[in-house]
């Protein structure tokens, strides 16, 4: 149970806990914020009586927290609460003194608990028939028969506590109900995947969204976790960023609903190992942290100016580099610092855009993998590598050099040393006849922060792949020219996977 420290602010009553056979000792109060739980007051227990000030806290599901890491949850709705209890069986022998949300929530809970118990008691007994025995029969009626009589309890709990925070909570844990599906003249579904499309459209149907408390409940969470884990949506990048888009517009701006669910979706795929996830993060963090609302401010009032800035000023070029865009292209020098070459006027069914550092570790290392890869595979199937080297100052010399030792063959281009002095002076001379800005500053505008980078291109020139190392850029072109059984020239290398990754 990992947790932090939260200082919270609101309006509140005083929370007092009687826990027999606790000795003195320091307790926590902790509260929910999604998944996580964190310190919200820290007070010391006497004769197995703690009391904390409920003044600054949020209402949402918290928990007292003893030694040991034990601890049991109660419901804060902005009422006194007394509740009483034993180390023994902190749910079994509690008895809630004071707080209207906490009596029903404790019954709900043992209720649920009888009938958890009893239902896994009929499953073990079924587990000794065999469908299409009267035995199995009746013992499955008596289960569904069980989860009925709760679906039953559940509903009527809701309908007779409206105005209570116990009742969002059980609402919240109830499954959609899906109805049939809408049939065409013959009888026959119109939709035969209409179940999951209902599922999908009304899936946070039984959750209050327009109620911040249901942020300070783990349940939220959960539910998003559901919706965008693979059990529920297709793990694409564009599905998740279309129905991530679909959410958040639904809900209030200035709510922390709205900043929980946009913090949860760009913090879960920022750093995501998967290929093209990062997209994600991207797209949400344009939409809403780097846009302007009608005043004129970023959507996510919970940052600071400065960090707002410091992740602003790197989007436009993250954005050039997710999967399914085209990247502006790079008009530069080759080694004989007068030929222009560029990407876009390669007629190659794929393009191999390559970003090294001649004095790169990794680079040196890769670089003549790529040429082999290159001269003995892929050009003879009309991939070429376009290779964008840093060539500025002294690297210029050991650009040419190690393309000059290594016997490179596939293109390469740079900002060579004197490009670079002219261009300081006045770019106009280049810009826009043999090149342009973003060219003349490719590292900004593809975010090379480090080498080497990689960006598989389709003959559209629209990024594909990237950051592979050079098996699974063979592997992958491979397959996506039909040579899947060719014999492979690069051997799995561990440690070029891991960097790659981390770049």
């Amino acid at each position: 149970m990992a947790i932090v420290a939260l200082q919270q602010v609101a309006t509140a009553q005083k929370l007092r806990f009687k826990i027999a056979g606790a000795p003195d000792t320091t307790v926590h109060l902790i509260k929910y914020y999604g998944e996580k739980l964190f310190y919200a007051d820290t007070v010391e227990m006497k004769n197995g009586i703690v009391e904390f000030d409920g003044a600054k806290q949020k209402p949402g599901i918290m928990a007292v927290l003893l030694p040991e890491q034990k601890y049991f949850e109660f419901i804060y709705n902005n009422e006194e609460v007394q509740i009483e209890t034993t180390t023994e069986d902190f749910v079994k022998f509690m008895k809630v003194k004071k707080s209207e949300e906490n009596r029903i929530f404790v019954d709900y809970i043992r209720y649920l608990n009888e009938k958890k118990i009893l239902a896994n008691q009929l499953v073990e007994q079924r587990k000794g028939t065999t469908e299409g025995e009267l035995t199995y029969k009746t013992l499955t009626e008596q289960i569904e028969n069980i989860s009925k009589e709760v679906l039953a309890y559940q509903k009527s709990l809701i309908s007779q506590n409206p105005n209570k925070l116990v009742s969002k909570i059980v609402q919240m844990s109830l499954e959609i109900e899906i109805p049939e599906a809408p049939k065409d003249e013959n009888g026959k579904a119109i939709d035969s995947l209409f179940a999951y499309h209902y599922y999908r459209d009304h899936f946070f149907d039984n959750i209050d969204l327009t109620d911040d408390r249901v942020v300070n409940m783990p349940i939220f969470n959960a539910k998003l976790s559901t919706y965008f884990g693979r059990t529920m949506m297709v793990q694409h990048w564009d599905t998740i960023i279309k129905y991530g888009f679909e959410l958040v517009d639904r809900l209030n701006p200035k709510s922390e609903v709205f900043k929980y669910t946009v913090t949860f979706l760009t913090t879960n795929f920022q750093k995501s190992k998967i290929m093209g996830m990062d997209k994600i993060f991207v797209m949400m963090a344009d939409k809403y942290y780097c846009s302007k609302n009608a005043e004129g401010k970023s959507p996510a009032f919970w940052m600071t100016d400065d960090k707002l800035k410091e992740l602003c000023e790197k989007i436009p070029a993250q954005k050039n580099t997710v999967l399914g865009v085209v990247p502006p292209n790079i008009s530069l020098r080759d080694t004989t610092d007068k030929n222009w070459k560029d990407f876009y006027s390669l007629k190659s069914e794929y393009t191999v855009l390559y970003f090294w550092d001649p004095e790169c570790g990794h680079c040196k290392k890769t670089t003549p993998k790529l040429e082999i890869l290159y001269k003995e595979k892929l050009k003879e199937r009309n991939v070429e590598i376009f290779a964008v080297g840093k060539a500025v100052g002294e690297d210029f010399q050991k650009w040419k050099d190690f393309i000059r030792k290594n016997k490179l063959t596939f293109i390469n281009v740079g900002v060579t040393e004197s490009l670079y002095k002219a261009a300081l002076e006045d770019a106009r001379q280049f810009v826009p006849k043999y090149t342009t800005i973003e060219a003349l500053n490719y590292q900004t505008t593809f975010d090379i922060f480090s080498t080497p980078r990689i960006f598989v291109l389709d003959k559209n020139k629209k990024i594909i792949a990237k950051q592979l190392s050079m098996s699974q850029l063979e592997d992958l072109l491979d397959n996506l020219q039909g040579k899947k059984d060719a014999p492979k020239l690069m051997e799995p290398d561990k440690e070029e996977d891991e960097q790659m990754q981390g770049n």
